[in-house]
């Protein structure tokens, strides 16, 4: 009779088969997230070419040329501003839905200038690196920063827009602008969020880790930083990691927001507010 391979030995070899089944696929899904995780990170609104953004006169459209892309933008502009806030906004959507509280600004007396990124909005182009999307945001605030020479100037970044934001003003930070940055429902790390919420996923897949937690210790003028309490994306952790690196940074938890909710909280727009008037 031939001999018979041990049950345990069998056991062993089909276990180990499957583990290498197993590791194939997981492999197979760490170079799909590397080569597509713009799917994931960003989830822009497409509109039409033609499509009009601009809802009141004081309100333009407004298209800035960038390497392989043209940006859109919408640009309130009030008969004498104390400023401009450079606003960069979250993931989702795209100016449509992010352009919709002009008033606050202009009691405030505050301009508003706010871009899409590549691909969203009337935005033409593909984000493809981290470098690029951060190259876009210095080239728009080239275009924008010399219209308020000697008045005010507040970079402000929501969400995904914190990191862009934060990076802005790391490097601005020996020319002494911005006057004020301003980051709600930061990150620490794109890193760090993604640590949270896919623990399996190695930090060496992320091609975009947006360190903001590397940054804001440059940034040399006043930081606010606000957080929803109840943010279930990001947690308020995250800010509170960067006021530790920046002590003398304003946080301000707004009790009972999430992490899309914030702009119905008094809270949030009153520090805001007090913000602007404050500089």
């Amino acid at each position: 009779m031939p001999a018979t391979r041990p049950l345990g030995m069998t056991l062993l070899v089909s276990l180990g088969r499957i583990a290498a089944v197993v590791f194939v696929l997981y492999l197979g899904v760490l170079a799909w997230l590397w080569f597509r995780q713009e799917k994931l990170l960003f989830a822009p609104d497409v509109l039409p070419a033609d499509y009009q953004l601009a809802k009141a006169p004081d309100i333009h459209e407004v298209s800035i040329a960038v390497p392989g892309a043209t940006l859109s933008a919408l640009h309130l502009r009030l008969p004498n501003p104390k400023g401009v806030v450079f606003f960069l906004h979250g993931n989702g959507g795209s100016l449509e839905s992010w352009f919709v509280n002009p008033d606050y600004y202009r009691r405030a007396n505050y301009d508003l200038f706010m871009v899409d990124y590549r691909g969203y909005g009337k935005s033409t182009g593909h984000i493809e690196s981290e470098d690029q999307l951060r190259a876009d945001v210095r080239a728009v605030w080239a275009t924008v920063a010399p219209q308020y020479a000697g008045k005010k100037r507040v970079v402000y970044g929501r969400s995904l827009g914190s990191g862009l934001a934060a990076g802005l003003s790391a490097e601005l930070a020996n020319s002494g602008t911005p006057d004020l940055t301003v980051l709600v429902s930061p990150y620490s790390s794109m890193a760090a969020v993604a640590a949270e919420h896919y623990s399996w996923v190695p930090q060496l897949v992320l091609r975009y880790p947006l360190r903001t937690d590397q940054l804001v210790a440059q940034i040399r003028n006043p930081l606010l930083l606000i957080h929803g309490e109840k943010d279930p994306l990001i947690a308020p952790s995250h800010s509170e990691r960067l006021k530790a690196l920046v002590p003398k940074a304003t946080l301000l938890r707004i009790a009972g927001a999430a992490h899309n909710d914030l702009q119905d909280f008094n809270d949030y727009l009153g520090a805001f507010a007090r913000a602007l008037a404050s500089l």
